[in-house]
């Protein structure tokens, strides 16, 4: 397998402010290990919105195959965590997946 990361997937979801403490927390031990087992990095960022807040997921895969893989072989679908209806504002209907064209780091 590569071990240079040449893809990117990105799943973003908005909560309520008062409920985003809450979810990042689900999002750190259920959504975030399967990630960090299979991915070779991951990110979680979080930004506050007045009464929402918004979660960034980015995920980085060494070809488009080692990621369908891990995402049962659709991964353009979102695959929702068991209690994304109870916290999110809105589910995401989408991911995106972007080619990696620059990739430095200091």
């Amino acid at each position: 397998m590569n071990s240079k990361a040449t893809i990117a997937r990105i799943w973003r979801g908005r909560t309520a402010a008062k409920t985003a403490d809450e979810y990042e927390a689900y999002l750190r031990e259920v959504g975030i290990p399967p990630l960090v087992k299979t991915a070779l990095a991951v990110q979680l960022f979080r930004e506050e919105l007045g009464e929402e807040t918004e979660f960034v997921t980015t995920s980085y895969w060494p070809d488009f195959e080692s990621m369908a893989a891990f995402t049962g072989g659709d991964p353009d679908k979102v695959h929702h965590l068991d209690r994304d209806p109870e916290f999110l504002v809105a589910l995401p209907e989408r991911v995106a997946i972007m080619r990696i064209l620059i990739d430095r780091q200091h």
